[in-house]
């Protein structure tokens, strides 16, 4: 079983689309949203018969009021100011400061303060048009973005297995921080997408350096190449440089963000676009299947 997991070091680079693109183009695959703090796949893949379930993750502290005699000791003690004292001297809890910590629930004296599990957000299953999606949401300032991604990819993973497909393609998030660095775990190849700017080639170059120490396979897509050649000519020569692929170029056009509001993918909405993407999708392809016999 291959692993594609399609990244960039930036928003708005064209990852979202490369990836949906490809999911259009790939056959006998998962596809698998791993940007659980800002999802947006499901906008292209139209996801339905959505079967979702909970995702907790650590604790948060409650104050039984009934019990609560106001004596302040969990408000001196909390070091994220989650705690005040309501007017009828009982203490109040605001679950947006309350880092579960447990410091209040063990120094209360009368006990009052429970502990249950938090709720962080959700993920499912879904079926899609190009088949079965994986995906998720954090609640916004959820925690443990890494172990919901983890969650994910075991998900896609037991799906695969149990129902015969051989791809499990996957749109991460961007950036380098935690859900990237859980999205790389156990992937045959990552598939860069950057922008011939600055900042993308900046951000590129560091979502490469950490593909590199994980020692993970990878492919650039350059998007957008035509509106900086110049630019797009030094992110090849630096791929050159530390013996990194780059499957292609992708033109700028009008086409992605009319896609986008049709709700279609490139190859279905089709267009001058639609050659180069299927022509990147077959050279991420054989990489990937290069690299899965590698292993």
């Amino acid at each position: 079983m291959r692993e594609i997991v399609v990244l960039s070091g930036k928003g708005g680079a064209g990852k979202t689309s490369v990836t949906a693109a490809f999911a259009a183009l790939a056959e006998n695959k998962v596809v698998c949203d791993l940007d659980v703090d800002a999802p947006d796949l499901h906008i292209l893949l139209d996801p339905q018969n959505t079967a979702a379930e909970e995702f907790v993750s650590g604790n948060i502290a409650q104050v039984e009021e009934s019990d609560c005699d106001g004596c302040g000791i969990c408000r001196d003690v909390c070091r994220f100011e989650a705690v005040t004292l309501t007017a009828r001297g009982k203490a109040a809890i605001d679950p947006r400061r309350c880092e579960g910590c447990k410091a209040c629930v063990a120094l209360c004296p009368r006990r009052t303060i429970a502990f249950p599990p938090r709720v962080c957000g959700y993920f499912a299953r879904s079926d899609t048009r190009f088949g079965p999606l994986i995906h998720a949401r954090l609640d916004p300032g959820g925690e443990n973005s890494g172990r919901l991604v983890a969650l994910l990819k075991r998900n896609a993973k037991e799906l695969a297995e149990r129902q015969g497909h051989e791809l499990i393609l996957c749109d991460g998030a961007p950036g380098i921080a935690c859900p990237v660095i859980s999205s790389l775990s156990g992937a045959t190849l990552a598939v860069l997408v950057t922008e011939p700017t600055p900042s993308g080639t900046h951000d590129l170059l560091r979502v490469a350096e950490l593909c590199d120490h994980f020692r993970l396979p990878m492919g650039v897509i350059i998007n957008k190449a035509d509106i900086n050649p110049e630019e797009a000519a030094r992110i090849e020569a630096a791929c050159a440089a530390k013996g990194r692929t780059v499957l292609g170029r992708l033109p700028y056009s009008p086409d992605v963000t009319l896609a986008m509001k049709a709700r279609k993918t490139l190859p279905e909405y089709g267009g001058p676009l639609e050659g180069d993407i299927a022509r990147l999708w077959e050279a991420a392809n054989a990489l990937a299947n290069a690299c899965a016999k590698a292993k």
